[in-house]
């Protein structure tokens, strides 16, 4: 099922629609796609010659944005906002289900590569330690 998920995404992603046919999908005036473009909501392909090429994905996207400014009357740095903590969440959400696969494995007894950081460090037995630092004067013997 996960090759027919990345099926989908590449044919979301597949940039086919000119300027004029994107504008037409999503009830906007093509122009309407360049505001949004220098604004930072929109990012289409371009070709080979500089023409934009949208996609499926850009889209729903465009609709989404419409349903925003249009529908709830957010204006577009509002919209920005809104679009960036969306992916962040998506993010997060992501790293939170990989957070709780390794911790079902720890909970099994698994070992758990924790990541390049965890294998620099390492155990000093307390008894190494001559002196706290934090004690007054933080002598050593």
């Amino acid at each position: 099922m996960a090759a027919r998920d990345n099926r989908s995404d590449r044919g979301q992603d597949r940039a086919v629609y000119i300027i004029s046919v994107a504008a037409e999908l999503a009830g906007v005036h093509p122009q309407t796609l360049r505001i949004y473009e220098r604004k930072g909501l929109l990012s289409p392909k371009r070709t080979s010659g500089n023409t934009r090429r949208y996609s499926e994905r850009d889209i729903a996207r465009l609709q989404v944005i419409q349903q925003l400014t249009q529908g709830l009357g957010i204006n577009l740095a509002g919209v920005k906002m809104i679009m960036e903590l969306e992916t962040q969440l998506e993010e997060l959400r992501r790293r939170a289900v990989e957070l709780e696969s390794e911790l079902r494995r720890v909970r099994r007894g698994r070992p758990v590569a924790l990541g390049p950081s965890s294998a620099a460090m390492e155990i000093v037995p307390l008894r190494t330690i001559s002196a706290f630092p934090w004690l007054s004067g933080g002598t050593s013997r």
